[in-house]
């Protein structure tokens, strides 16, 4: 069975502005099912694409499967099957020999910054990045898949 263990955080904005951060890579995602108990998700950059499967979250933890498709397949479901959708730019950081995520939100979910880290078990022990500041994993409003249906510019 597939799983992901995975945190998420907000980001102190000023701290994230003045850190020497490696070039991002744009993703488009969009989700073909969401519901409380499962997302079917498409994903493309500009060389690859995926299709993920996820279950409900527990914790910190839910079911997950991944598979690389072709991106031109990939386009065409998120073009032709996509019932929401959203943009990002994703950042991938090393800290303390862990790979930190962070989603730089774009269109309706611009001024969004999410880091993301995942874990072999709920209770590994991690280092937090200055840049890190509130955990919101347990948060729903900032899944990705609630963030194409409830984008951050609607929050206030």
């Amino acid at each position: 069975m597939g799983k992901e263990i995975e945190r998420k955080f907000l980001i102190d904005q000023q701290k994230w502005d003045n850190l020497n951060k490696p070039e991002g890579k744009l993703f488009r995602q969009g989700y073909l099912l969401t519901d409380k108990d499962k997302t079917i998700r498409v994903r493309a950059t500009e060389s690859t694409g995926f299709l993920t499967i996820k279950g409900q979250t527990i914790g910190a933890t839910r079911m997950e499967y991944e598979y690389e498709i072709p991106v031109d397949e990939a386009t065409e479901l998120l073009d032709n099957f996509s019932q929401s959708e959203l943009s990002k730019t994703r950042y991938e950081i090393t800290f303390n020999g862990k790979l930190w995520e962070v989603d730089v939100f774009l269109g309706d979910n611009k001024g969004l910054i999410v880091a993301e880290i995942e874990l072999e078990s709920e209770d590994e022990h991690f280092d937090l990045p200055d840049w890190v500041s509130t955990e919101v994993t347990e948060e729903a409003k900032y899944y990705n898949s609630n963030l194409t249906l409830k984008p951050f510019k609607d929050w206030i």
